[in-house]
This record gives C-alpha cells, sequence and structure tokens, in this order.
C-alpha cells in the first residue's frame, strides 16, 4: 500500500535495526534503514519519511548532526525525529531536543514505548494515519470508515480519490507536485505518467462541487496542487 506511513531507522547496529524494523513493519508501516549518517541523509533526500528514528552514535555523521542538518532545510525541517541515546543524562537529552530532535529516548528502551512514541509523532504530521477525523471547511473525511462528508451530504470517492484528498486534508494550503501526489498517493514503486494525476485531480474535483460546494482544490501553475 503506497499511502503507508513511512519510518526511516538511521542506526548502525544491524541487530537494532532488525528488531526496529521487523516491530515497525508488524505494526503496518513501511521501513527504509540506514546504517550511517550520510547514508541516513541521503535517503530522506531520495524517499522523504513521515518520521525518522536516529541514532545519536554513528559513524561518519553523528545522529546530532543529521539532525542539525535536516531541521536546517525548509523541505525537511517538518519532519519528526526521534532520537535514541545510551546517554541518559540531563544534559544529553537537552542538547538532543534542542539541535531540533522532536523526541529522545534512552538506550536500552522497550520497542512497546518506541512504537507509541512513533505514533504520537505520526498523529501530529498523518493524523489520517492513526485514524482521526480530518476536515477542512465543510469536508470531513473519516479514515477508518473512509466515509467523505460535505455540508453533511455523503460524497462517493474511488480509492484513489480518496487517498488525494486524504493528503491534500491532512496539510492545507500545502502545494503538492505532480511526482510528489505519485510517490504518496501511487507509491515510488509503480510507474505511472503525471498526466494521471490531473484526470484523477479532475475527478476528485466533480465529486466535491457535486453537492453545489465551491471547488477547494488550487491549481498552482508550474508547482502542482493544493487544499484551500
Amino acid at each position: 500500500m503506497s499511502d503507508q506511513p513511512h519510518v526511516l531507522i538511521v542506526e548502525d547496529e544491524p541487530a537494532q535495526r532488525e528488531v526496529l524494523s521487523y516491530n515497525l513493519e508488524a505494526e503496518g508501516f513501511r521501513t527504509t534503514k540506514a546504517e550511517d549518517g550520510e547514508q541516513g541523509l541521503l535517503m530522506v533526500e531520495e524517499d522523504a519519511p513521515d518520521v525518522i528514528v536516529l541514532d545519536w552514535m554513528l559513524p561518519n555523521v553523528s545522529g546530532i548532526e543529521v539532525c542539525r542538518q535536516l531541521k536546517n532545510r525548509p523541505d525537511t525541517r517538518t519532519i519528526p525525529i526521534i532520537m535514541l541515546s545510551a546517554r541518559s543524562e540531563e544534559v544529553d537529552k537537552v542538547r538532543g531536543l534542542e539541535t531540533g530532535a522532536d523526541d529522545y529516548v534512552v538506550k536500552p528502551y522497550a520497542v512497546a514505548e518506541l512504537m507509541a512514541r512513533v505514533r504520537t509523532q505520526l498523529r501530529r504530521v498523518r493524523p489520517s494515519t492513526v485514524g482521526q477525523v480530518l476536515s477542512y471547511d465543510d469536508i470531513q473525511l473519516d479514515s477508518e470508515t473512509h466515509r467523505v462528508t460535505r455540508a453533511d451530504t455523503e460524497l462517493k470517492l474511488g480509492p484513489t480519490e480518496f487517498r488525494l484528498l486524504t493528503t491534500f486534508m491532512e496539510k492545507p494550503g500545502r502545494v503538492w507536485s505532480r511526482e510528489q501526489l505519485l510517490d504518496r498517493v501511487w507509491g515510488r514503486d509503480i510507474y505511472v505518467d503525471t498526466r494521471t494525476v490531473d484526470v484523477h485531480i479532475g475527478r476528485l474535483r466533480k465529486v466535491l462541487t457535486s453537492t453545489g460546494g465551491e471547488d477547494p482544490v488550487r491549481t498552482v501553475r508550474g508547482a502542482g496542487y493544493a487544499l484551500g
């Protein structure tokens, strides 16, 4: 499924990487793995994750430096970072959080606790993945029941249009390029022509305006589409 939440694990210990990956995938997440900071930064560029689980002590580029670089870049600063560290001193925790980490977990940790923290961060950036009802203006989307209503009238959306609307409603106002929508809605491994996006946007607009409301999807010339 292309709309699975994506977690990048940056951890140099193979056993830790595998345990994290196994448990996250068992919970329905898609995972990618990097074994050092340099590789982690590269993987964020290639396939931006929803959440990053980042070890502090890494070869080549440290976790703190990875965190600092990602939080200084406009395109990656909103990705939540959960930092893992054997450093339990308060001063280290403060340093990690001051560098921009969104959460800090001390090793050894309980896997169940880490899973809960990943879900907490996801709730912030992709609320639909944890079953929250999304609202925008008079449109409501329930990701668990797959129901969409506008002005209390139920709308019938196809699965692709539903995923498109979910993507827009999670970040109203954000402009999505066709390529970004292809990655998020269709998946990176599927080849689809970018014009297909326009076709499905057209279908989505038709359904959204079928109740007489204005078209909430905005075309941004040369950039893509946005909600509102």
